[in-house]
This record gives C-alpha cells, sequence and structure tokens, in this order.
C-alpha cells in the first residue's frame, strides 16, 4: 500500500512539475494570439504551447530519474527564512528566560 501512495505523490509532483512551464507557454500563445486572432497566430501560439508541455514532460522525467518529483517540489516550496526566524525566536525566548531567572 505505502509503494502504490509513493508512486501516486510521485505522480502528482510530476504533474505538478509539467505544469509549470506548460501554464507559462501557454499565456505566451495567448499573448500572441488574442490581440490579432490570425490563422498565423494561432499556429505559432499552438506551436508555443506544444513546446511548454513537451519541455515541461522531458524536465519533469529527468527530475523524476535523478532525485525524485517530491523531492524537488518539496525543495521548491521550503522555507529557510522561516525555519531560520523560529530559531532565532527559540534563543529570544531562551535568554528572556535566562534574564528572568537572574
Amino acid at each position: 500500500m505505502s509503494r502504490k501512495f509513493d508512486y501516486l505523490m510521485e505522480v502528482i509532483g510530476w504533474l505538478q512539475i509539467v505544469a509549470s512551464p506548460f501554464l507559462i507557454s501557454c499565456i505566451i500563445g495567448a499573448l500572441i494570439y488574442f490581440p490579432n486572432s490570425t490563422q498565423t497566430n494561432l499556429i505559432i501560439a499552438i506551436i508555443i504551447i506544444s513546446l511548454g508541455l513537451v519541455v515541461g514532460i522531458l524536465w519533469a522525467n529527468k527530475i523524476w530519474k535523478t532525485k525524485g518529483t517530491m523531492w524537488f517540489v518539496s525543495q521548491i516550496s521550503a522555507t529557510p527564512e522561516a525555519d531560520n526566524l523560529k530559531s532565532v525566536k527559540d534563543d529570544n525566548n531562551a535568554k528572556k528566560q535566562n534574564n528572568g531567572s537572574r
């Protein structure tokens, strides 16, 4: 059961990694197509969107094979600054307690 859950989490991470370049390419494609809705601009937008999807798939596969998608996603969403703030706050609380006991 744990292996299935791990695999499902890796797939979700893979989808998140693929979505990033794909959504960026969708925005670029929309900016190209919608101001001047011609067939040429539509073809250019479709090519850009397809390229974004291919780049996202290749990138996600590379990450999955090297470190794992969940490791990558967790590193992206980690906030080490907040961890440092917590340790500084704990240090300040310890100093206040030590000063109060004298």
